[in-house]
């Protein structure tokens, strides 16, 4: 077989040196409106809600079995987890903002500790955090594939 006629073989290249495949209009602009902003707000709105259900936590301490459960420490890493999340609601903006709210969400699972409502109440914000989290990166990779509707205004 000559050269001519032998099957072209492409080089190997990883997957992380490919260039993005692009939507059928091409890479685009920046967007018009930051779709980022907008995350941003749904995770503050979630931070919020979950530092309401966590406070909520102090009344399930204060009447479940007489008040046995109500203790210093108690009450005290209650308050603390819940009015940390609700400061961070605010703080969304941030650059490290997503480490501190992963990092709340671990002390909110510790929360069995106190009481298993406050675990059950983080194991659920998890798994909303885990899909916020599933929706960020979905829209860092349409972003960069142009796939944005405001991308192409």
């Amino acid at each position: 077989m000559s050269p001519q006629n032998s099957p072209r073989r492409r080089p190997r290249t990883s997957p992380k040196e490919e260039a993005p495949e692009y939507g059928p209009l091409g890479p685009g602009k920046a967007p018009v409106k930051d779709p980022m902003k907008g995350l941003r707000g749904v995770m503050a709105g979630t931070m919020c809600m979950e530092a309401i259900s966590i406070l909520l936590v102090l009344t399930v301490i204060l009447r479940v079995d007489e008040g046995a459960y109500w203790t210093t420490f108690n009450w005290g890493y209650v308050t603390f987890v819940g009015v940390a999340m609700f400061l961070m609601a605010f703080l969304q903006g941030r650059p490290w903002a997503l480490a501190v709210n992963m990092g709340l969400q671990v002390l909110a699972l510790l929360g069995f500790m106190v009481h298993v409502s406050m675990g059950i109440v983080a194991i659920i914000f998890i798994l909303v955090w885990w899909y916020l989290l599933h929706l960020r990166r979905n829209l860092i990779e349409r972003m960069k594939r142009g796939l944005l509707t405001t991308q192409h205004l």
